[in-house]
Parts: C-alpha cells; sequence; structure tokens
C-alpha cells in the first residue's frame, strides 16, 4: 500500500506531458516545451530580430505594419538570412506558395544551390528571387484575360505573411499576377480590400479625435468543419475519388438523429489524428484552438485564435492541406467537401469577422452602453447598409457545386442573406430607428441551483444557427461559406463593401458643425432605410422565405442564379471604384466560376454515369438471376412451395433496374449535348443546374432504391454505414 501511495505521489507531482512528434519520432517533453514547438517552422518575428540588422528589421516591419514600399536593400538582407535558417533547418529548396484561381494552393520548387567556378556549388538565394518569381501562368484559369500562348506570370512576395518551413522546402506566401499585370490570384484582392478598409476607417476615426489610430485591421477566425472516414473504404468509391462525395448510398440505419456524435467522446484513431495535426500546425504557427466532433458521424471541427484577414486566409488554406497530408499516415482520408453524405450534416466553415485599430480598440464591440456609443452604432450601421445593398455579393462568395447541397438545412443557412443582430442590440436599433428609449437588458445570473456548482452570468442575446450573418458579441459570424472555400473571396468583398459605405459616411460627416448631431442622423437614417436586411427569427420557416421576398432580399438557390448577378453595374462600379480589381479582372472571374461549376457538375454527371453502367448495373442483374436460379431450383424441388418473396424482389428490381438504365442512357445525352446546347458560360451552367444536375437527382434516387434491395454480397461499393462509422 504504501509503494502504491508514492507511486501515485510521484506520478501526481511529475511535469505535465503532452505526446510531441519531432523528425518523425514520438516521445514524451515537458508540456512547457510547447511554446518551443509553435512557430519552429516559421520565420516568424522573433527569427528576424535575431537574424537581421536592426535597421533592416526596422524597415521590413514598417513595410508590413504601414504599408511601406520594400526596398531591394532590406528584401537581399531578409532573403539571405531567410535562406541561412531554411539551410540549417534542413531545407534544399524554396517555393512562391500561390493562390491562383483553381481554388486549391500551387507551388513550384527551386533549389538552393548555384554552380561555383570550379564544378560545385553553394547555396545562394537573392532578395530578387525572394520578390518575385515566375511560374508558367498559362494553365492557371484566367476567364479569357490571357490566351494560352501568353504564358508568362509572376509570383510577387507578400511580407505580411511569414515564410514557413515544409517537408524540406521553404514556403514563401506570394501573389500571383500576370505578365501584363492582371490580378489571377485571391490574395492581391484581399490585400488591396484590407488598405482600402483601413485608409477609410481611419479617416473616420480620426474625426471621432482618435488621431492616434493609424491602420485598421480585420481579423478572422475561420471554424473548419471535415470529415474523416477510413482510407481502405474510400478507395473502392470512385465518387468521392474523383468528386470529394457520394454520388449513390442508401441512408444508414442509423444518422444523426441520436445527436450522440455531437461533442461525444473522440475514438481513438481520430484523437490521434488530431493531436498530430494540432502539433503539425502549431509548428507552423498556426492558432489551432479548439477541437471536437460536430453532428454528423465522422464529422469533427477544428477552430483556429483570430488573426489578420490575409495571415487568417493564408493558414486556412495550410490547415486543409496539412489536414489531407495527416489523414494519410493514419490510414484515413479527410473530406473537405461540403455535402460529401447525403442525409447529415454537411460541413461549413463559418467565418468570424471583426475590424480592430493599431490601438488595440475592438470597433464592432458595443461596450456597456451602445446607446451612448456613436463610434459603434456608426460601424455597425455600416455592415448594416453594406450586406443589405450588396447582400448578392455575399451570397454568390459561398456559391459553389458543393455548397448548394448544404445551404438551407442542418444547421447551414439558407440561401437568403439576412442579418441577425439578438435582442439587446437589435432593441438598440429599434429604438434608434423609432426614437424612443432604449432599455439595455443587464446580464441575468443563471443559477444553477446546485450548491457546488457556482452561478454566472449569462450573455445578453442567445445565437442564432440559421443566420447566415450573425453577431455574437465583438465579431460578425459569417455561418454561409462552405468548407472547402478559399476564405479571401468573401472576406475581400466584405471588407470592400463595409469600406465603400464608410467612405460614403466620412463624406456626409467631415464638415459637419455639430458632428454629434449628424452621426446619430446617419445612423438612424441607414439603419431606417436597411433594416429589412436586419431578421432575429427561425431562417429555416417558410414564413420566413414569403417574408424575405416581401422585403425584396434575393434567394438565388444556386451558383448560376447568383454568379448571374456577379456583373451586375453596381457591383462593378464598387470594386472598380475601390481599386480592388479592374472590370476586366471581375469579368474574368465571372467565367472562371461559371465554367468550373459546369465542369464540376460535368465529372459528377460522368462518375454516376461510369458508376452505373460498370458496377451497379452489372451487380443488380447479377443478383437478380440469383434470385431466378433460387426460385426456379425451390419451384423444381418443391412445387408446392411459394416462391412469392424470389419473385416479387425479381419483379421490384427488374423494373427499377430498367428504369435506372433509361435514366443513365438520358443522363449520358444530356451531358453529350451541354457544349452544343449553349453559346456562352451561364447558359451552359444553367444547363447544367437544371437538365444535368436535376436528371443526376432522379439517377440517385432509383439507385440508391435498389441498394436496399440487392444483397450486400452483390453490391459493388461500400455503404453509408460502412462508411460513416468504419473509423
Amino acid at each position: 500500500m504504501v509503494i502504491l501511495c508514492r507511486r501515485m505521489f510521484r506520478q501526481l507531482t511529475a511535469p505535465l506531458c503532452v505526446q510531441i512528434r519531432i523528425s518523425g519520432k514520438t516521445g514524451e517533453i515537458p508540456m512547457a516545451n510547447v511554446t518551443e514547438l509553435f512557430g519552429s517552422m516559421v520565420f516568424d518575428d522573433r527569427k528576424m530580430q535575431e537574424r537581421l540588422p536592426r535597421t533592416t528589421y526596422k524597415s521590413l516591419k514598417k513595410t508590413v505594419k504601414n504599408g511601406e514600399p520594400l526596398d531591394i536593400s532590406v528584401a537581399n538582407a531578409v532573403a539571405n538570412a531567410m535562406k541561412d535558417w531554411a539551410v540549417e533547418m534542413g531545407c534544399t529548396h524554396y517555393t512562391h506558395w500561390f493562390q491562383p484561381m483553381t481554388g486549391v494552393t500551387a507551388e513550384k520548387h527551386d533549389s538552393f544551390i548555384y554552380p561555383t567556378d570550379d564544378g560545385r556549388i553553394i547555396m545562394e538565394f537573392s532578395g530578387k528571387e525572394l520578390i518575385k518569381g515566375e511560374p508558367d501562368a498559362s494553365s492557371f484559369p484566367s476567364g479569357g484575360i490571357r490566351a494560352t500562348f501568353e504564358a508568362r506570370g509572376y509570383t510577387s512576395w507578400d511580407p505580411t505573411s511569414p515564410a514557413f518551413i515544409r517537408e524540406k522546402t521553404l514556403y514563401i506566401p506570394t501573389a500571383f499576377c500576370s505578365y501584363t499585370g492582371e490580378v489571377l490570384d485571391k490574395k492581391t484582392p484581399l490585400l488591396r480590400s484590407m488598405e482600402r478598409l483601413s485608409s477609410v476607417a481611419v479617416k473616420v476615426l480620426h474625426l471621432f479625435g482618435k488621431n492616434e489610430v493609424t491602420r485598421v485591421t480585420t481579423t478572422v477566425g475561420p471554424e473548419q468543419e471535415y470529415f474523416l472516414i477510413d482510407k481502405t473504404m474510400y478507395d473502392k468509391r470512385p465518387d468521392l475519388i474523383y468528386t470529394g462525395r457520394t454520388l449513390f448510398g442508401a441512408p444508414a440505419p442509423k444518422g444523426q438523429e441520436l445527436e450522440d456524435h455531437y461533442f461525444g467522446s473522440i475514438k481513438t484513431r481520430v484523437s490521434s489524428y488530431m493531436n498530430e495535426l494540432d502539433e503539425e500546425l502549431w509548428k507552423l504557427g498556426v492558432f489551432a484552438k479548439t477541437k471536437h466532433n460536430e453532428v454528423a458521424p465522422s464529422q469533427h471541427e477544428l477552430a483556429p485564435i483570430f488573426e489578420t484577414s490575409n495571415i487568417a486566409t493564408d493558414h486556412n488554406e495550410l490547415t486543409m492541406e496539412v489536414m489531407k497530408k495527416i489523414a494519410e499516415r493514419h490510414g484515413l482520408v479527410c473530406l473537405l467537401h461540403e455535402k460529401p453524405f447525403a442525409g447529415v450534416n454537411g460541413s461549413g466553415k463559418h467565418n468570424n469577422w471583426s475590424i480592430s485599430t493599431n490601438t488595440g480598440e475592438n470597433l464592432l464591440d458595443p461596450g456597456k452602453q451602445p446607446e451612448n456609443n456613436l463610434q459603434f452604432q456608426l460601424f455597425l450601421a455600416a455592415v448594416v447598409k453594406a450586406v443589405h445593398e450588396y447582400q448578392d455579393l455575399l451570397r454568390l462568395t459561398v456559391a459553389s457545386a458543393g455548397n448548394d447541397h448544404r445551404l438551407g438545412a442542418n444547421e447551414a443557412p439558407p440561401a437568403i442573406i439576412s442579418m441577425y443582430l439578438g435582442d439587446d442590440l437589435g432593441a438598440l436599433v429599434e429604438s434608434i430607428v423609432n426614437g424612443t428609449e432604449y432599455k439595455c437588458k443587464d446580464s441575468a445570473d443563471m443559477l444553477t441551483k446546485v450548491d457546488v456548482l457556482a452561478d454566472f452570468q449569462k450573455d445578453n442575446s442567445d445565437r442564432n444557427r440559421t443566420s447566415p450573418f450573425a453577431f455574437t458579441g465583438n465579431k460578425f459570424e459569417f455561418r454561409a461559406l462552405g468548407s472547402s472555400l478559399n476564405i479571401a473571396c468573401p472576406n475581400y468583398m466584405l471588407n470592400t463593401m463595409v469600406a465603400e459605405e464608410l467612405s460614403e459616411f466620412y463624406e456626409e460627416l467631415k464638415d459637419a458643425d455639430d458632428f454629434e448631431a449628424a452621426v446619430k442622423a446617419v445612423v438612424k437614417k441607414t439603419l431606417t432605410d436597411h433594416q429589412n436586411i436586419i431578421f432575429n427569427g427561425d431562417n429555416y420557416s417558410e414564413e420566413w422565405v414569403k417574408e424575405a421576398e416581401r422585403r425584396g432580399l434575393c434567394n438565388y438557390r444556386s451558383l448560376p442564379e447568383a454568379m448571374a448577378h456577379y456583373v451586375d453595374k453596381k457591383n462593378i462600379d464598387l470594386f472598380v471604384k475601390n481599386g480592388i480589381v479592374s472590370e476586366a479582372e471581375l469579368r474574368a472571374r465571372y467565367e472562371i466560376e461559371l465554367e468550373h461549376y459546369s465542369k464540376q457538375i460535368r465529372i459528377e454527371a460522368l462518375t454516376m454515369i461510369d458508376m452505373a453502367e460498370k458496377n451497379i448495373t452489372p451487380a443488380v442483374i447479377s443478383f437478380v438471376k440469383e434470385l431466378t436460379d433460387a426460385a426456379l431450383a425451390k419451384k423444381s424441388l418443391l412445387p408446392s412451395i411459394s416462391v412469392k418473396p424470389e419473385t416479387t424482389l425479381v419483379e421490384e428490381l427488374s423494373d427499377e433496374l430498367e428504369k435506372f438504365v433509361d435514366k443513365t442512357a438520358e443522363l449520358k445525352a444530356a451531358v453529350s449535348g451541354a457544349s452544343s446546347a449553349n453559346s456562352d458560360n451561364l447558359s451552359q451552367a444553367m444547363y447544367y443546374r437544371e437538365k444535368v444536375f436535376s436528371l443526376m437527382g432522379e439517377l440517385r434516387t432509383i439507385g440508391d432504391s435498389m441498394e436496399q434491395k440487392t444483397s450486400a454480397k452483390y453490391w459493388p461499393y461500400p455503404s453509408y454505414g460502412e462508411l460513416l462509422f468504419g473509423v
């Protein structure tokens, strides 16, 4: 007993440890060393201070903080220090890492080696190579801006996002443009929108006497949902391999109806994956904070801490890449499609967006007396006006072939864009609009009525899980984003539209004789004119659909419907006026998105046809033959015995199989006729949505019905039960 107590004492007093994987080995190190692990693969501020001359470091920080131009001598010094650090860490190559209009990141790897006169090599990396790269741009989407033979493109170093190391390569975050300067990526418009919003917001704040504010930044915390399935199951599903989602699949006997997976105990295999994912992300400087099971079986979530919009975007792209790589090591596959499985929750990416000053003030924080906080009211009014006037833009930023499946159910917001402000802020807006007294609702105590449990204060407002754009204390949560989306697009549009409204406010207020009265007048007029966008109720109800139509709100149910408004004059004017993209660049993005949508639906349709013709149809024929043979054998041996169960099933399957074959042929013809039937990308996308996608749904319905009646021995693909509960 004494020995046991001593052992327990040693365990209790031993340093707290975590499992950390370094250089492929796993061992125990003290928890305190996690702080040393974090950012160990990043050329971060600490390493720059250690390795750069003081004047160089200060000059670089001015570029990062204030947007000042970068001097080539500074670039040379940074490049050399970056190279020395990377080589010490075992790197042999570097790459300019960028985000073209493909929906994924791109990289071309070059080694540090340079030949010497004696036939040997040295490791070199210049400021010129750091600042500018030259990937071939001919095969990236350009929306018609560039012809195939016009191949040259450039990548340009983004010093606001730190370089990092992956797999013996130094990754340098960059922007991407064509030889003639057209923007061909998602990072450049985001950086421009951040600068535009900052410049306008600073001018507005100076009107409030906040002259110490020199920069305003938008911050984002994107919560990332995903599915994990067994790789052996994945490898047997061509639909998952080619499209990221199941194109056939009957429901499993159990789904998410018991609500037992949400926040449930994490399975051992998944926990091991999550632990390694955290470690790898921490090394890369990603603030991975929260992890838990999501609602659907095999669905999970990772949430980071807020960062500036630019770095948050880079880190989210990096997170998705690392998620997939780590899954491979555990015999798993990470699915980032918005709706990989029908009938259960899809995966989103909640975009928590806020605005802060360089002095540390959150401009969306109402404070304890929001009724007296005119600065907050003005910025709130700008967001309300922006979301109302450009609701079509916000809708199309989250439109994709995958997200079209997800929006409108299972905790995903509907396609109708609206804002939720909550009871407290809603009451403030109502008092401003109606000119009535605002009564602040004091935070109520939550009485646990258990002696050992502490009482605590409730929040002033509940959450609304059905709202696309909800106020959650000191930020807005844009919940409509799909899980695979690059968050740069919705954030640069959000930044731009809010900057536009702030610019209008500034022009109205800058020469006001009575500034306070002028602000109150602007806020009241804005909230009165744009209150139709505010809705605090159930966004899933049929009543809301009718009410939204009465209010004049958009309800674009698919990407083609939403994208048709991308090039409306007001939207072109918004981006051109604010210097985010040119009209030609905007129209190019319009063409790219429509073309990408059509290609995705086409690939899905061709995959369905392939699965139907090569495997499902033969499988059902074989099973029907076995049933028929069994019935005939049974009848010949025992003529008096009924064969009704066999014949009934044979008749049902034969009837469905005939319809299945006919529908497959119909889908095949529709895909073949897509190109000849449509002259432009919008017409093509509409055709794929209305004709091809519709037929795909009809084919799936028949196929799923046959799966439920066909012996598992014959069905060629793993079932939903095996996929969702196989980890």
